[in-house]
């Protein structure tokens, strides 16, 4: 017998949900058998045999939350007697304080209460729903089975949840997570004078602990500065428009996010001390400009990567953004999309921000904001005029980027973004 351990599928891993089996006790599985669903904090991944057996165990039914790496979630029958785990695992097989626990088709040992509690359709079907759209629906007293789920496999999100009637009946087993959210309430809130019953809590999923962690380490251990410069854009809008009229044709469309990802990995192969990591060990300096953009999905917030960026055309960054962007909001990336990185640009002038800075993305040196391009008054050879101006400030680590490193590449993005023709040359 061998164990099938839960894998940690990214290096900051330490728990995720286990969203599906695609296995039941007696399937024989061959090498590379898809065999469950794993929702991490930034991804739902899918886990592979990598051995022949006969599932004899299903020991962690799925829908079931917090699972920890390592712990046993299922049994797996080796005719050949190999030792080796029946699933990829990126750390070794430990031991684990975690108990393992059977499902109803495992039979010896009652469910965990929170599988347990996953509702079901009138015909006995399971309901798919990701851990906050369950979570929603038990405070908000909405009957998931009457809802159309339209994340990967049909499964319920939270925008399915928009508009959906409340105080619709439910299984009682379903409401315990609002029950058990209610102490929360008086023990994290009420010392601040916020009183009971004014607010609904939402608890944390894995993705929103986890972007607070890092993002907490970030400000608190990194000593950062701004640096902010006003770029013209109206070279940009000229030269994007002729672009998209050639692309027209093949469906292709470049937006001003590619061009500045496009600018940014050129700059930065321009001035190689910005990109750069700091480590105990010492300054990385990286090879190729691996360009991280920031993506908002439901629950938080993604950086699928556009590597060796400077390498690659206006077309092909456009092409590869769309794509990463579309599969990080189904959730479909893969670990090595959105892990590590050189560089970062989060933009958020599509909902009209004009400035702001963001937190540094460790391990990485530097991460650029960018603004709304607008038109604003501007002087040009004495006389005033009006220019399409966008704001971006650049967050340095001080550690790795000083100030006189971050001036001279913002003063090399600027050229390139203020005449787009000096990025191809």
């Amino acid at each position: 017998m061998t164990d099938i351990l839960m894998p940690a599928l990214s290096p900051t891993m330490e728990e995720g949900v286990l969203a599906k089996w695609h296995v039941k006790v007696g399937d024989v599985v061959k090498a590379g058998d898809v065999i469950a669903e794993i929702e991490t904090d930034k991804a739902t991944m899918e886990v592979e045999a990598v051995d022949e057996g006969e599932v004899t165990d299903i020991l962690v039914a799925e829908g079931t939350e917090g699972v920890k790496v390592n712990t046993p979630i299922a049994r797996l029958k080796d005719e050949a007697g190999a030792a080796a785990p029946a699933a990829k695992a990126d750390a070794p097989k430990a031991a684990t304080s975690a108990e393992p626990v059977k499902s109803e088709a495992a039979a010896s040992t009652p469910a965990p209460a929170k599988a347990s509690a996953a509702p079901a359709r009138a015909d006995g079907a399971r309901i798919f729903a990701s851990p906050l759209a369950r979570r929603l629906a038990a405070q908000g007293n909405i009957d998931l089975s009457a809802i159309k789920g339209t994340g990967p496999h049909g499964r319920i999100v939270k925008r399915d949840l928009e508009g959906a009637p409340t105080g619709a009946a439910r299984p009682a087993a379903a409401s315990a997570p609002a029950a058990a959210a209610e102490p929360r309430k008086v023990q994290s809130l009420a010392q601040m004078g916020i009183p009971d019953g004014s607010y609904d809590l939402v608890p944390l999923d894995g993705m929103r602990k986890a972007i607070a962690r890092r993002l907490t380490d970030s400000f608190r251990d990194v000593p950062h500065f701004p640096l902010t410069i006003d770029c013209r854009i109206d070279g940009l809008l000229a030269a994007r428009a002729k672009v998209n009229a050639l692309l027209e044709k093949d469906g292709g469309k470049v937006s001003v996010n590619d061009f500045v990802i496009k600018a940014s990995a050129m700059a930065l192969k321009a001035v190689p001390e910005a990109n750069a990591s700091y480590s105990p060990e010492g300054i990385a300096m990286h090879h190729h400009a691996d360009v991280a953009m920031a993506v908002a999905i439901d629950g938080g917030l993604i950086t699928p990567i556009i590597r060796k960026a400077e390498t690659k055309t206006l077309s092909q960054i456009a092409a590869e953004s769309k794509d990463l962007a579309k599969r990080a909001r189904d959730r479909k990336l893969k670990p090595e999309e959105f892990q590590g990185g050189t560089f970062s640009v989060s933009n958020l002038g599509m909902f009209g921000i004009q400035s702001f800075a963001s937190i540094i993305n460790e391990p990485q040196g530097a991460i650029m904001s960018v603004g709304a391009g607008e038109q604003r008054p501007v002087v040009v050879n004495g006389q005033l005029a009006v220019a399409t101006v966008m704001t971006v400030t650049l967050t340095c680590d001080h550690r790795v980027v000083d100030g006189a490193i971050g001036a001279r590449f913002l003063q090399v993005f600027k050229a390139m973004i203020e005449d787009p023709v000096t990025m191809l040359a």
